[in-house]
């Protein structure tokens, strides 16, 4: 039996094609026909619809951006959801709140299917490679027959018990990952704006103790001004309301994630939304110019 592998994104294909590559019998689909290319190349069965790939795959990854894409892939709240879920084990890998996944556990276990949380830490280049960490939530005997299928894409996947606890330790994740990345950016920025030696300023940053992968992958963008994607300022954006969310929701106080959201925010009305999450430097800098322009007017 074959395993399905619908949405076929920055992340996705990737993701897909390091399965394939491995030998995983695969059949993907995605909404924008052209991106399966690669995966044909790659000798996975492309479909012509996604209820092909319920029709094909018993276990079926989802690799998809948002709730309402998800529903409609899954033709949830119609007659044909349980056609697509019932004998299935569907994986959600991508992103979204803890209550909806909880809701969609719900649906697909009422239906006569089963369900895996395994939203990954990660972005584009450690996709590539296949270095994502995965954050299994389910029953067990449905991740325990996932996980090994996930080892193509991801070094590491971890057990955190019962949905919702896979993406809540994603969320959590991402409440550390969002603030570090945008203070690398106000550092770059202050660096700069003093005229420092920004290959110093990057080699100082490599050489010290806060060094790390993603420090490094981009600290070497925002020196270069090379803001190519690797996770975009809009799906940045989406992880950070829905963190800050997850804290609203227990009462918790979320100050960092509440600056960021305001600067990703004021990214995407700058027009690069599509650009890697790096470019929150140009919200810092044109705060920089909008404290200029104060100071002028006085």
């Amino acid at each position: 039996m074959k395993t399905g592998f619908i949405g076929l994104g920055v992340m996705g294909q990737p993701m897909a094609l390091n399965l394939a590559l491995a030998g995983t019998p695969l059949v993907v689909w995605n909404r924008t026909p052209e991106r399966c290319a690669a995966l044909r190349d790659a000798g996975a069965l492309v479909a012509e619809s996604a209820s092909e790939v319920f029709r094909q795959a018993r276990i079926v990854i989802l690799m998809i951006a948002t709730d309402t894409a998800l529903d409609s892939v899954l033709c949830r709240h119609t007659a044909d959801f349980a056609a697509n879920v019932a004998q299935h084990i569907i994986v959600h890998m991508g992103t979204t709140s803890a209550d909806y996944s909880r809701g969609l556990e719900a649906d697909i276990r009422a239906a006569g299917g089963q369900y895996v949380e395994a939203p990954v830490s990660g972005s584009r280049k450690p996709a590539e490679a296949g270095q994502l960490v995965a954050m299994l939530a389910g029953e067990p005997a449905a991740v325990e027959e996932v996980r090994p299928l996930l080892k193509p894409m991801c070094h590491e996947t971890v057990i955190c018990g019962a949905v919702p606890a896979g993406l809540l330790m994603k969320l959590s994740v991402n409440t550390f990952l969002i603030p570090m990345v945008t203070a690398l950016a106000e550092a770059s920025h202050l660096a700069r704006r003093y005229g420092l030696d920004m290959k110093q300023f990057q080699a100082v940053l490599d050489a010290g103790p806060m060094a790390s992968n993603v420090s490094r992958v981009k600290v070497d963008k925002l020196v270069n001004e090379d803001f190519t994607v690797q996770a975009s300022i809009h799906d940045v954006l989406k992880n950070n309301r829905l963190a800050a969310e997850a804290a609203r929701n227990a009462h918790l106080a979320s100050p960092l994630l509440d600056v960021c959201f305001n600067l990703y925010t004021e990214t995407v009305e700058l027009g690069l939304g599509q650009a890697d999450m790096a470019a929150v430097v140009r919200a810092i800098e044109a705060r920089t110019e909008a404290i200029k322009n104060i100071r002028n007017a006085d």
